[in-house]
């Protein structure tokens, strides 16, 4: 921006996230006070940053603009005066005054055009669409049917009802609190050069072999993705290196963009520093993240063999060389940064001992300060920590309005009772089946990833499909997990892959196909997801024959499917071992009705005979 204005908005950034970071050390004001000045902060520069239209000038905000930006920030400021009494009243109970309609309408209006600016269309509408259901719901027939809300209903639901939902509801309060804690703490990755370190972590580790550049991007975008609050902002850090890389060895771009496209998603899933939406799994579940982790942390790493898996297949059927030598960093030089990865041993020690999220991050963030002193090639100057606080607000802005737009989504499915009508839509058409509940869902989370971020379209869902879920016997931790993952793969799904688009921005290549490759690169998430609900020893729970019997499964059933789409497992494969190997793979991974163990028995057969029939292709055909 010309002029003084960009100093004093990438100022008013750096305080807002150095504010959070203090609150998440040093304790928080009352939880009414926190949200309002978390929405004051983050809501009202939207406006100045985001420009309303493709043309619209990007080096000075508009008349408009300021306009904007002084409605967005009374409501919030009004809130911040009023706190207390906010606090006092009674929900639907005390009046809801001509002053509380008014900031409510600002508030809800400017929400709307900040996010149809800074996150996704798609999702302003969905908003709009769940205030006008409050409205004329009482209209419609059949389980669509509600009662008459008045407008006051409609304005205070919207957003004054912090203990269920609304503008400041819960969903804003976890916001405020842990996750902006942990954005801060990623920031700080990122400024003290942990990226340097992950990029040559992965190129050191896989560079050498068969795919080399393909397996870099996998690694290095799956260590990003811990740093990352956005799968797309993680495409776009890591796929401008690797996606050129592997189109340069040989990669059709679609296919890279796939590959780069998958790996990046996969990073919400990664513990220690999953994504925003496994901080709202366990407010939501009271759940302790620790535990989320633990149950999370073998599906992650089956999720990234499968895209290696997929990688090293593809890349041995086209013959694709490793990386030149020259190009991959020496140990030494990845050595050289590794004392970077103390803080999140320090994050992870804290949150395995039950410590709260938001006081974890904020001792791995000052950790981080202090260990990047240890190196001259680390340390953070004063310009370093500045820019690191920057990214964390510019980070934080989206987030905010996209988490407030879901809360007002959240409130009128709640309010209206429509989370027990679909629930109860989606129950009958399952009729009392498990495995065909479990599909309806998925294709729930996957149509509604389409228009949102992970983190709304995982709340609305777990509000509509986590009830009928439990109500079926699954455990709450099982069930979350099963939405959430469906919620991370709707950014690579096909038709609207928002990952996956940008993924084929950079590749040049077309959208859709590009979603296509990053769908059967990523079908490990989809695989891992159902285990969840049927193994769940993969969670880690049961015992060790367990846990190892169901590793063993995932790990057979996804060699087996990612050799099959190749045409690759220890030679080029035919049409009779590629069905046999697809089938067996398909089989282990989602018929639950087999044991264990003849799921097992049935793709290490399939893998037997696979590696018979290509023992007997001659070396000439191999070569061929």
């Amino acid at each position: 921006m010309k002029g003084p204005l960009g100093p004093v908005l990438s100022g008013w950034l750096a305080l807002a996230a150095a504010t959070h970071l203090y609150f998440g050390g040093f304790g928080f004001p009352e939880p009414i006070a926190m949200r309002a000045f978390h929405l004051l902060a983050f809501v009202p520069p939207i406006f100045l940053l985001w420009p309303a239209r493709p043309e619209s000038p990007r080096e000075r905000p508009s008349l408009l603009d300021w306009a904007w930006f002084a409605a967005a920030a009374a409501p919030h400021l009004w809130v911040w005066f009023q706190a207390g009494a906010v606090s006092d009243r009674m929900e639907y109970v005390d009046d809801f005054t001509p002053v509380m309609s008014a900031m409510a309408i600002l508030a809800i209006v400017t929400l709307l055009e900040a996010t149809r600016r800074a996150v996704e269309p798609g999702l302003a509408w969905m908003v709009v669409i769940s205030i006008a259901y409050m409205g004329f719901g009482h209209l419609l027939p059949g389980v669509l049917n509600t009662r008459p809300f008045s407008v006051a209903e409609i304005l205070e639901a919207s957003w004054l009802v912090p203990t269920a939902g609304g503008v400041y509801g819960p969903l804003t309060g976890i916001v405020a609190t842990t996750i902006a804690v942990f954005i801060i703490f990623g920031a700080f990755m990122a400024g003290s050069g942990t990226g340097r370190f992950f990029s040559n972590l992965g190129a050191a580790a896989a560079g050498r072999f068969t795919g080399g550049p393909a397996k870099v991007a996998v690694i290095t975008s799956g260590l990003f993705g811990t740093m990352s609050g956005s799968s797309v902002s993680n495409v776009i850090t890591t796929g401008a290196m690797t996606i050129p890389l592997m189109k340069r060895i040989g990669y059709r771009p679609a296919v890279a963009g796939g590959i780069e496209s998958a790996a990046s998603v996969g990073g919400a899933i990664m513990p220690p520093v999953m994504g925003a939406a496994a901080f709202v799994m366990a407010e939501i579940t009271n759940i302790a993240y620790g535990e989320i982790v633990v149950a999370a942390a073998l599906g992650a790493v089956l999720y990234y063999f499968a895209i290696l898996a997929a990688v090293h297949f593809e890349a041995k059927r086209m013959g694709i060389a490793p990386m030149a030598e020259a190009d991959i960093p020496t140990w030494r030089e990845v050595l050289a940064d590794a004392h970077l990865i103390i803080p999140m041993g320090v994050l992870a020690y804290l949150m395995m001992e039950r410590w709260s999220g938001n006081y974890a991050a904020f001792c791995a963030t000052l950790a981080m300060v202090g260990v990047a002193l240890l190196r001259r090639r680390t340390r953070m100057s004063p310009r370093a920590i500045f820019n690191s606080l920057l990214n964390a607000g510019l980070t934080m802005a989206p987030l905010a309005v996209a988490i407030a737009g879901a809360g007002i989504v959240v409130s009128a499915l709640t309010a209206t009772g429509m989370v027990v009508a679909f629930g109860g839509i989606i129950k009958d058409l399952a009729g009392g089946s498990l495995p065909l509940l479990l599909i309806l869902l998925a294709l729930t989370v996957l149509v509604l990833g389409m228009g949102l971020p992970t983190t709304p379209s995982y709340i609305i869902a777990a509000a509509i499909g986590v009830p009928q879920l439990v109500a079926m016997g699954v455990e709450m931790l099982p069930a979350h997990l099963f939405i959430f993952y469906f919620a991370v793969l709707a950014d690579v799904s096909p038709p609207v892959a928002a990952a996956a688009f940008a993924a084929a921005s950079i590749a040049g290549a077309k959208p859709t196909i590009t979603s296509l490759h990053a769908t059967r690169f990523g079908i490990a998430g989809f695989t891992v997801g159902f285990a969840f609900i049927y193994d769940p020893g993969i969670m880690m729970r049961g015992s060790l024959t367990d846990i190892l019997l169901a590793v063993a499964i995932q790990v057979g059933a996804l060699a087996a499917i990612t050799a099959s789409y190749a045409g690759y497992f220890t030679a080029p494969t035919g049409p009779v071992p590629r069905l046999m190997l697809g089938a067996a793979g398909l089989v282990a991974a989602f018929v639950h009705a087999v044991p264990g163990p003849g799921r097992l028995g049935l793709v290490l057969a399939a893998m037997a005979l696979a590696w018979g029939m290509g023992r007997l292709v001659t070396p000439e055909r191999r070569v061929a």
